[in-house]
C-alpha cells in the first residue's frame, strides 16, 4: 500500500526532486500550491509518475486551507519547504515573517491537528549567521543569524522543537545547505549554478568574500536528506536538528572558481571588497551521517561538470532568462 505525503514548495529547486522521489517510488504526493501547475514536476518525472500528483490549492499564511487541505489528502507525513528567500525577506520583513514563521507554524499546527506522524521541515545555515569559531559547527553550535530570513529559519527550527515537546509532534528540523547541481526548476542564483553560468558564458564574474567559508550539498543528495529523516523512526529523529551534507563539502568562494575554472579551461574572475555578507562557517555533517547513515553521494566538481554539460547541450534555453532566478 503505498503512502500519501503532504508537500509544501514540491515544485521548487529542491522539491520537485523530492517529490520525484516519492512518486517514482510508488508513493502518492499531495502538492500544496497557490496553483495546479505541473509544468515544473512534469519536466522532472515520468507521465506515469506524475499520475501519482494530486494538487491542492492554497496559501500557507491561511492556517483554515492548510489544515483542510491535510486533513482532506489523508497524508500522515508533512515535508515543509515554501518559503521566501533571503533577498524578499530583506525588502520585506513583515512578508517575510507572515510567510516563513506564520505560515510555518500553520503547517505544525495543522499537523498537529490531525494528528499526523512526522514533519521535516526545511531549515538553512543562514541561523549561524557569522561564527567566529575556527572548528566545523555541528548542531548544537551558537546561533546568531544575522539575516531576517536567518531569524526567521531559527525561530522555525525552535518553533519545530517545542511542536514535539509540548504537543507530541514528531517534527524534525533538516539543514540543507547550499545547493547546487541541475534540477528542472532550475536555478542560477545559487551560487554554485551562478558561477558555472557565468564563467561557461565568458561573463567577467566578479566574487566577494572570496575566502569565506561555506558548506554546499547537491539537490539531489538535499531530497536524499529529506527521505532519509521522513523515514527515521521517532527516537532518532523526533525534536532534533540534522545538518544536511557532506564535511569534505566546505568550500571558499575561491576553491569554487578554481574547481569551475579548472573544468572550462578558463575564465574571467576578478575579487572585490563588499560587506553586506558577512557568513563564513564550515559545517560538521557528522550527526546525520553516524546516526542516519546518510552520506551525499555529488561533490561539487562533479555537480560543475554536469551543469556545464546541460548547458552546452543548451537545455536551459537562455541560462540568463528570469525564471531561474528567485532573487
Amino acid at each position: 500500500m503505498s503512502n500519501v505525503y503532504f508537500v509544501t514548495g514540491a515544485q521548487g529547486f529542491i522539491g520537485s526532486w523530492v517529490v520525484k522521489a516519492l512518486v517514482e517510488r510508488g508513493d502518492m504526493a499531495v502538492v500544496f500550491d497557490r496553483s495546479d501547475d505541473s509544468r515544473r514536476l512534469a519536466a522532472v518525472m515520468k507521465q506515469e509518475a506524475l499520475e501519482r500528483v494530486r494538487f491542492a490549492i492554497g496559501d500557507i499564511t491561511d492556517g483554515a486551507a492548510v489544515r483542510a487541505a491535510i486533513e482532506a489528502s489523508g497524508a500522515r507525513r508533512v515535508i515543509h519547504l515554501a518559503g521566501l528567500q533571503v533577498p524578499t525577506c530583506k525588502a520585506d520583513p513583515v512578508a517575510g515573517a507572515l510567510v516563513n514563521v506564520v505560515g510555518t507554524l500553520n503547517i505544525f499546527e495543522a499537523a498537529r491537528g490531525v494528528g499526523a506522524e512526522r514533519v521535516v521541515y526545511a531549515s538553512s545555515a543562514a541561523v549561524f549567521g557569522m561564527s567566529e569559531e575556527s572548528a566545523p559547527l555541528d548542531e548544537s553550535a551558537a546561533c546568531d543569524p544575522t539575516t531576517h530570513y536567518g531569524v526567521f529559519k531559527r525561530a522555525n527550527e525552535g518553533n519545530a522543537r517545542v511542536y514535539f515537546l509540548d504537543h507530541g509532534l514528531s517534527s524534525v528540523a533538516l539543514r540543507p545547505y547550499t545547493v547546487y547541481g541541475v534540477g528542472r526548476r532550475m536555478r542560477f542564483d545559487l551560487t554554485v549554478n551562478e558561477f558555472t553560468r557565468d564563467l561557461w558564458a565568458d561573463r567577467h564574474l566578479e566574487v566577494f568574500g572570496e575566502l569565506f567559508w561555506r558548506p554546499y550539498v547537491h539537490v539531489r543528495d538535499a531530497a536524499r536528506a529529506v527521505a532519509t529523516v521522513l523515514a527515521a523512526p521517532d527516537e532518532r529523529v523526533a525534536g532534533r536538528v540534522f545538518n544536511a551534507g557532506h564535511s569534505d563539502e566546505n568550500y571558499r568562494k575561491l576553491d569554487l572558481v578554481e574547481i569551475i575554472t579548472r573544468e572550462l579551461g578558463r575564465g574571467d574572475v576578478g575579487y572585490v571588497s563588499r560587506d553586506e555578507d558577512p557568513r563564513d562557517y564550515k559545517v560538521s555533517f557528522e550527526r546525520i551521517r553516524s546516526e542516519l547513515d546518510f552520506v551525499p553521494e555529488m561533490r561539487v566538481p562533479t555537480g560543475v561538470a554536469e551543469t556545464i554539460e546541460a548547458l552546452e547541450r543548451e537545455q536551459f534555453g537562455d541560462p540568463f532568462d528570469g525564471r531561474y532566478s528567485n532573487i
